[in-house]
C-alpha cells in the first residue's frame, strides 16, 4: 500500500488549486443562504463525492434558494421539478412523439424531460407515486433512462437535490428504505439563529440584491470528483468508519443497548458513502487528508437514512439522533 505521506505530496498541487478554488465557492453561497453553514457544506460534500442528496426540512428554510445558488456559483445547468401525486414518469424522463414529414413519412422522435440537466430539484419527492418515485431513483442509480427500449445517457455531472417537508405526511408516498439508500446524504435543514434570521431580514426586504458570482464550471466539478477519489485515507480512519457502520447492525454490535434499539442498520454502502464524504469534506477544506472529526461530522447524515427503530426503541421516544450519538461515543 502507497504510503499516505507520499500520496499526499502527489496531489498536493491540486488540492491547494481547487481547495482554494471550493471555498470561495461555499463563501459565495453563504452570503445567499444565512445560517445554514453545516447544510451548505454537506451539499457540497454530496456534490463532490458525486452523489445526492436528500434535504429534509419545513418549508421556508430557503432550500429551493440552495439549489438555485449552487447551480449559479458551479456553473451548472439546472431545473426544478415540483412533485404531485399525479406527476408521471414521462413527465420526468421524456417521451417518444410520432411525427410527420412534408413528405407523409412518419418517424418517433425522443423529446427530453427535465431531468436531462446538471443539477436537478426534486422539490417534495414524497408527494409523487412510487412509480414516479422509482422512474427516477434507477435514472438517479444508472445516470440513463431508457424510452421505447432506447437507452438515453444523461449529462455529466448529474446530481439530484431532492427535498421532503418532515411534517406534512397527508398525501405522501414515502420513499422506501432500499431507495432511502441511493442518497448519498441526508441533510437536515433547520431554522437559522436569530443573528442570521436579522442578516436575512435586511438582505432579503431591501432594494439591493446579492449578485451571485460563478467560481467554477461543470469540467472543473468533474475534475474534482476525481481528486475527491485520490485523496488518500489513514488506517485510522478506515477502521473508524468500519467500526461505526458495524456497530449499527443490531446482529453484530458491541454497542450497549444498539440489538434493543435498532431493527435494522447501515448496509455495505454506508461505508462507502462515509468514505467518499470524509474525502470530499477534507478536499472543500484544503486538506491533504480526512481525519476522525471528519467521520464523526458526517455520521449523521450517511447514517440517519440507513437505520430503522425497534417498535420499543420508538415507544421509549428514542430518535435516530440519539441511536448516533450512542455510535459515534467511543470515537469521540
Amino acid at each position: 500500500m502507497q504510503n499516505l505521506s507520499d500520496a499526499a505530496d502527489q496531489i498536493l498541487p491540486e488540492i491547494e488549486r481547487l481547495g482554494g478554488r471550493l471555498g470561495a465557492a461555499k463563501e459565495a453561497i453563504e452570503r445567499v443562504i444565512f445560517g445554514q453553514g453545516a447544510v451548505v457544506e454537506e451539499t457540497l460534500v454530496t456534490l463532490l463525492a458525486g452523489g445526492h442528496g436528500l434535504l429534509v426540512g419545513v418549508p421556508g428554510l430557503a432550500k429551493t434558494k440552495l439549489v438555485e445558488t449552487l447551480a449559479r456559483v458551479l456553473g451548472l445547468d439546472a431545473r426544478r421539478v415540483q412533485f404531485t401525486p399525479d406527476l408521471m414518469p414521462a413527465d420526468i424522463l421524456g417521451s417518444e412523439v410520432l411525427e410527420e414529414s412534408d413528405s407523409g413519412r412518419r418517424s418517433f422522435r425522443f423529446i427530453s424531460g427535465p431531468i436531462f440537466c446538471q443539477l436537478l430539484m426534486a422539490d417534495e419527492i414524497n408527494r409523487a407515486s412510487p412509480r414516479t418515485q422509482s422512474a427516477l431513483l434507477q435514472a438517479m442509480q444508472e445516470r440513463q433512462v431508457s424510452v421505447a427500449g432506447t437507452r438515453h445517457d444523461l449529462p455529466a455531472p448529474f446530481h439530484v437535490l431532492a427535498t421532503q417537508n418532515p411534517l406534512e405526511q397527508e398525501g405522501t408516498y414515502p420513499l422506501p428504505e432500499a431507495q432511502l439508500d441511493r442518497f448519498l446524504l441526508q441533510i437536515d435543514v433547520r431554522y437559522p439563529n436569530r443573528e442570521a434570521e436579522r442578516r436575512m431580514l435586511f438582505a432579503t426586504t431591501g432594494a439591493n440584491e446579492e449578485t451571485i458570482p460563478t467560481i467554477l464550471n461543470a469540467g472543473e466539478l468533474i475534475a474534482a470528483q476525481r481528486l475527491v477519489r485520490r485523496v488518500p485515507v489513514g488506517e485510522s480512519v478506515v477502521e473508524a468508519i468500519l467500526d461505526l457502520v458495524r456497530s449499527g447492525r443490531p446482529d453484530e454490535s458491541n454497542v450497549a443497548g444498539i440489538r434493543d434499539l435498532v431493527a435494522w442498520g447501515p448496509g455495505p454502502r454506508a461505508s462507502q458513502a462515509l468514505m467518499l464524504a470524509v474525502r470530499a469534506r477534507a478536499l472543500l477544506q484544503g486538506r491533504l487528508a480526512p481525519s476522525i472529526e471528519d467521520v464523526l461530522a458526517l455520521a449523521g447524515p450517511v447514517l440517519r437514512h440507513r437505520m430503522a427503530l425497534t417498535f420499543a426503541a420508538r415507544a421509549e421516544g428514542v430518535n435516530v439522533a440519539d441511536v448516533i450519538d450512542r455510535l459515534t461515543g467511543p470515537l469521540r
